[in-house]
């Protein structure tokens, strides 16, 4: 049996030697191998690793020309490894490598995929746990997987489901919810998540947003679909003013203003129409969305 871990690194020059160095100890009773991908660092992590593999030929580093980001390095890593399982985790010791074993033991016992979920961010603002608590639950409403919430992208998963992920050839990868579709027999793992003992975080504002809106829209049609809910609630909102305007107009004639019965009518009913209309264009441009991303129509386990 070998276990591949895949570890994405952006600007860890401060603790890349540590990440390393404990992985190694950790996993020492273990046949494994490590890949390092360098999401385009502008640092001296390429240098510090460069160094410290080259004494390890067991051990892969993947530099990227630039900085492609997150998912990417992520999916670079599942090209390239080579294990019967494979673990995917972040390089700056927040999740604790420790619970590789305790993976690797619910692994042996049939499960494709173990999944870290957090039931404890240290380190983290508010409004980070609150987003993320947020975003789990809006995701979990729009879509039609069931996505553990408060899981980051760190488990372990079976050869099989490595090599389904990389038979998907969409670009705008959220990998935690491809995982979760391709579906599989899956278990969760609790655990407390450290906060950071080097660096700063590589996940600003602006990445979660990106982040999010690529899991919404990559497994998610509502958001074009609710423009047509929204169209004919416009459209019997419309009826419902015309209806009330028009009685207005002929019991109590002396209150109401010349053309305006008329002019909000036609500006509600025809704003509804403009909405029903776009929710129509809407359906077919989510199944064009669907037909572009080429995803198989069925996955099997077994024959």
């Amino acid at each position: 049996m070998l276990l591949s871990v895949i570890v994405p690194l952006y600007n860890e020059e401060e603790i890349v030697e540590k990440t390393f160095l404990t992985l190694k100890e950790e996993l020492k009773d273990i046949e494994h191998e490590l890949v390092f991908v360098n999401d385009g660092s502008k640092d001296k992590t390429r240098e510090i690793l460069e160094k410290l593999l080259a004494d390890a030929p067991n051990y892969q580093l993947i530099n990227f020309s630039r900085n492609f980001g997150h998912q990417a390095a992520f999916s670079a890593g599942l090209q390239h490894a080579k294990g019967d399982a494979v673990v995917i985790i972040d390089g700056d010791l927040q999740d604790p490598p420790s619970l590789i074993h305790e993976m690797l033991e619910k692994w042996k016992e049939g499960y494709h995929v173990v999944y870290a979920q957090r039931q404890k961010r240290r380190g983290e603002s508010l409004f980070k746990r609150f987003s993320a608590f947020c975003f789990y639950r809006i995701i979990h409403s729009l879509t039609n997987i069931e996505i553990p919430p408060d899981t980051g992208d760190f488990r372990l998963m079976d050869r099989v489901v490595v090599e389904q992920l990389n038979n998907l050839p969409e670009r705008s990868r959220f990998l935690r919810g491809l995982v979760c579709w391709v579906g599989f027999k899956k278990i969760g793992i609790l655990y407390d998540r450290a906060e950071r003992t080097a660096g700063t975080s590589k996940y600003p504002l602006r990445k979660m947003i990106r982040l999010a809106i690529d899991g919404i829209t990559s497994f998610s049609t509502t958001p074009l679909k609710l423009s047509f809910m929204v169209g004919l609630l416009s459209t019997v909102i419309a009826l419902g003013v015309f209806i009330w305007s028009f009685l207005e107009k002929f019991f109590s004639p002396e209150t109401t203003v010349p053309g305006w019965t008329s002019l909000m009518a036609a500006i509600v009913f025809f704003g509804g129409i403009q909405l029903i209309s776009i929710g129509i264009l809407g359906e077919y441009i989510g199944r064009i969305y669907d037909e572009v991303k080429q995803r198989p129509l069925y996955i099997e386990d077994k024959k």
